[in-house]
């Protein structure tokens, strides 16, 4: 994609051109006035001179043309050949086989055939002189002038280029921000500027309510949701609990866990990434990596189905626990759901990197696209747990990358390569 040019360069091209549309065109008649009055004035001193001979003659029998260096008149024959074709009238700019340029009048006198001639070769060579001084003249003035409005348009735009990288240089995340103008900054920048702080404004009042709105949602979601779990687990307390009892219970505590995965995960989307960086933590990965697949395990009760966690290297990630066990969570849980027996293999990497590889079905380029496309695994929203498009928006947020593909053994290989929220995102499920 080409660059677009500065306002600043577009007003010099089209100035430039006009200029030398002006200088082409004063420079054009200039040439024709000049052609046109020498015209007249070599005709009229031809004839003046030629008029004044005839009158010479006419009152003095015994009056004889005198030649001079520059002007000669030839009466019946002598003139020279260039001009023996040439009918009455003025012509100009014979050119003679010499160089010299001459100026002709040919008239017949009853009968007779005069030929006035005018040298008019180093006139000539002054015009060309002067037209040349002429034309330099004008691209000097042209460049000059050039320059000068480059300078000037320079200055003028300034305010306009230092507004418009004041307004480059605004984080979303920052408040009391506000553009002032420079002082030489024209009356419609200040126009600009004042709508722009305007609308900073409103738009950190907006943020405001936002903010606030997602504080009181965390609260007011997440305190029914601990009295649940809570209540849950005090009633499991007992040892009598009868078993379809505690069967329901444990399922209100898988619940209410699943909704505060859930909650964290909506929360992170709805914060901003640097905020997300600051509220986050030391997690040692290796710890809790094993804390996550055990509060899983019970989802392989009913399966021919084995977590094997492979020898965790000791790695360290800032970011807020609540995001990292819900999203490493929701990736071991869609592996459990989609395998009917095998084994799950689980490995993390030094640079915060989780591989979970399942012995399932696989997933087909198309359904790699669906879930890519904000669709769920099988193409249809699942209904129970955390779909796999909320977990590749929130890797896109916080800045991680998630790769899932289908093995060539069968199944299908999740990676998550977490990392700082200030890096460039790069989520990515590839189709």
């Amino acid at each position: 994609m080409s660059r677009a040019r500065s306002l600043r360069s577009r007003i010099l091209y089209w100035l430039a051109v006009y200029a030398l549309l002006l200088a082409a065109g004063v420079s054009l008649h200039g040439f024709l006035v000049n052609e046109y009055a020498e015209r007249l004035l070599w005709d009229s001193m031809l004839r003046t001179e030629f008029t004044h001979h005839l009158q010479r003659s006419a009152a003095d029998p015994s009056y004889r043309w005198s030649d001079s260096d520059s002007l000669r008149l030839y009466v019946n024959g002598g003139a020279p050949p260039e001009t023996a074709a040439l009918p009455d009238g003025i012509h100009d700019e014979v050119e003679l086989p010499d160089g010299t340029e001459i100026l002709v009048l040919v008239e017949h006198v009853d009968g007779v055939r005069h030929v006035l001639t005018l040298d008019i070769t180093d006139m000539e060579r002054e015009e060309d002189r002067l037209t040349l001084f002429i034309l330099g003249s004008s691209v000097v003035l042209v460049t000059v002038m050039g320059g000068l409005m480059a300078l000037g348009l320079g200055r003028t735009l300034r305010p306009l280029t230092t507004l418009a990288g004041d307004i480059a240089a605004l984080s979303p995340d920052r408040a009391g921000q506000r553009i002032v103008p420079e002082t030489r900054a024209s009356s419609e920048l200040l126009v600009i500027a004042n709508a722009l702080n305007d609308y900073l404004g409103r738009n950190e009042q907006f943020v405001d309510r936002e903010r606030a709105f997602i504080n009181t949602a965390s609260h007011e979601l997440r305190t029914p949701i601990a009295v649940m779990s809570g209540a849950a687990e005090l009633a499991l307390a007992p040892t009598d609990v009868p078993a379809v009892t505690a069967h329901q219970l444990r399922r209100i505590q898988r619940t209410a866990d699943d909704m505060d995965r859930m909650i964290a995960l909506l929360l992170a989307l709805a914060k901003d990434p640097a905020r997300l960086l600051q509220a986050g933590q030391p997690i040692e990965l290796a710890t809790l990596l094993p804390a996550i697949i055990d509060d899983h395990r019970h989802l392989t009760r009913d399966k021919a189905l084995q977590i094997v966690l492979h020898t965790a290297q000791p790695c360290t990630l800032l970011a807020p626990p609540a995001v990292v066990r819900a999203t490493v969570g929701n990736l071991l849980r869609n592996a459990i759901e989609h395998s009917d027996d095998g084994r799950i293999d689980v490995e993390l990497h030094a640079d915060a990197t989780v591989v979970i590889r399942d012995p399932g079905h696989g997933m087909t380029p198309e359904q790699i696209s669906a879930v890519y496309s904000r669709m769920a695994r099988t193409g249809m929203p699942t209904g129970d747990g955390i779909g796999l498009e909320l977990i590749a928006r929130v890797c896109e947020h916080l800045g991680w990358a998630l790769d899932i593909r289908s093995s060539a053994e069968g199944g299908t290989i999740a990676t998550l390569r977490m990392r700082a929220t200030g890096d460039a995102p790069d989520a990515r499920i590839p189709g």
